[in-house]
């Protein structure tokens, strides 16, 4: 049987595991987020100006 996770009275409940952060990401990977989210706000703006 194991032990149900816990915390003390009175102190916060620890914050959730986040994902996969972007510093972990290689460079690469890191410039292919960038460009998806460079060329998704501009093909936002030009949908807003037509």
């Amino acid at each position: 049987m194991s032990v149900p996770h816990h915390h003390h009275p009175g102190h916060r409940h620890p914050a959730a595991p986040l994902g996969t952060s972007l510093l972990r990401l290689a460079v690469a990977q890191r410039l292919v987020v960038a460009a998806i989210a460079v060329a998704a706000i501009w093909a936002m703006a030009f949908w807003a100006l037509h």
